[in-house]
């Protein structure tokens, strides 16, 4: 992206549209000597209306772009103005910046120091390995005395922190009140220019490689340092997080007992930058990589438990994607399905989906929340992208995560 603005600055507009064409078709940039050290080029972070794919498809005459083009003397191929291009440009480094217009989301607030219970403690750490390192915050409740308790991974949102995503859904205090651990890992600018985990990229889909290594790495080494119940690790995520918590469910099924998905996609629903853009606006429709997981899934690998939460007023990930969390979660065995509605008291009316086994456990949940937008259920307006009218998704998450427990025949961490 830095190529490509340094060459529309220097007016050679035909190579800055073939060079920002092949980054968003999912091409590297070449090298360049000229080119300023800094992030990764255009990435995407869970924002699909800040940009139209329309607006950056090849033209059939040449490389152009689809609006706004004009004609050079003697050029067989369309190219864009310089304000179009220019315009582009921005719209694709600042992705993720602002919320939907129609997303029922607070801006972020300003960060201050919380205020904790007397005993428990919020730590900051990091972790590395070959594919590189995260810090991470880990909130230990007043209640650990050593004894084996409860692990939830939580895995913020585009442009959030764990501090904002921590205050966001009070999962501090919700932790407090059951006594777990609760560990936040930190997405970087370096690795996203917009702080988003990278869940549409191929190598950061897959086991004990990039970012589900360091992931797993983090929720590893939590495990090591504090007396945790090995069969009671959770996981779980918002927008380009709840995509990164259905990427660990799927990697990782012999670590985490439960997902849970907040207004994301699921594993595979797409591979790279266009893919990831047509599946925020309208799912993966269960074609491809999507159908390729389930397959697995199927032939006798652990089935996670999942519980997907998502508004019907999700104008940046669309609520199909929820459909297929849960699709893609659903076992080879029949499961009883039961469907509630309810409203939350002053707020949002819903729909509640329970699939549960021939015992009568629910193994799936799904909530549908009519009138809410791209926004963490419940949370608070402490922190950034929450819709406060409810139902409280943090509650009823970490009720369904105490509620099961990795089996004890599955196989080790």
């Amino acid at each position: 992206m830095f190529g490509a603005t340094r060459l529309t600055r220097e007016g050679r507009l035909a190579e800055a549209t073939s060079l920002l064409q092949n980054l968003l078709r999912g091409g590297a940039e070449p090298a360049d000597g000229d080119r300023p050290a800094g992030p990764a080029p255009l990435t995407i972070d869970g924002v699909a209306e800040t940009i139209e794919i329309a607006d950056i498809a090849p033209s059939p005459v040449g490389p152009g772009i689809d609006s706004g083009r004009s004609r050079t003397p003697g050029g067989g191929g369309a190219l864009p103005t310089m304000s179009v291009l220019r315009s582009l440009l921005e719209r694709g480094n600042r992705i993720g910046l602002t919320a939907p217009k129609r997303s029922l989301a607070y801006p972020a607030p300003t960060e201050t120091t919380a205020v904790l219970p007397e005993g428990a403690r919020f730590l900051s750490a990091s972790f590395a390995n070959p594919a590189g390192t995260r810090p991470y915050k880990l909130y230990v409740p007043s209640g650990y005395a050593g004894q084996a308790v409860p692990l939830i991974v939580m895995l913020h949102g585009c442009s959030q922190s764990p501090d904002d995503f921590a205050a966001g859904t009070r999962m501090n205090a919700a932790a407090e009140e059951h006594t777990c651990l609760v560990a936040y890992p930190a997405q970087t600018s370096a690795a996203n220019i917009s702080k988003c985990w990278n869940w549409f990229s191929l190598g950061d889909q897959q086991r004990d490689r990039g970012e589900p290594s360091l992931i797993a790495g983090i929720t590893r080494e939590v495990m090591d340092q504090y007396s945790v119940d090995p069969r009671r690790v959770y996981v779980a995520g918002l927008s380009a997080g709840g995509a990164a918590a259905a990427i660990m469910g799927a990697a990782y099924p012999d670590l985490y007992a439960a997902i849970g998905v907040h207004s994301g996609l699921a594993c595979g629903a797409a591979s790279d930058l266009p893919s990831a853009f047509a599946a925020m606006r309208q799912g993966k429709n269960g074609r491809g990589p999507l159908t390729a997981v389930r397959s697995d899934a199927r032939e006798g690998r652990r089935v996670i438990p999942a519980i997907v939460f998502h508004g019907d007023q999700d104008s940046t990930v669309h609520p199909c994607n929820g459909d297929e969390v849960i699709a893609q979660s659903t076992p080879a065995m029949p499961l009883d399905t039961r469907v509630e509605e309810g409203r939350a008291i002053g707020g949002h009316s819903y729909t509640r989906f329970l699939h549960a086994d021939t015992g009568g456990q629910t193994l799936l949940e799904q909530w549908l929340i009519h009138g809410a937008g791209h926004a963490w259920s419940g949370g608070s307006p402490a922190g950034s992208y929450t819709d406060p009218r409810g139902p409280d998704a943090t509650k009823e998450m970490v009720r369904f995560f105490l509620e099961h427990k990795r089996g004890a025949d599955a196989p080790a961490v």
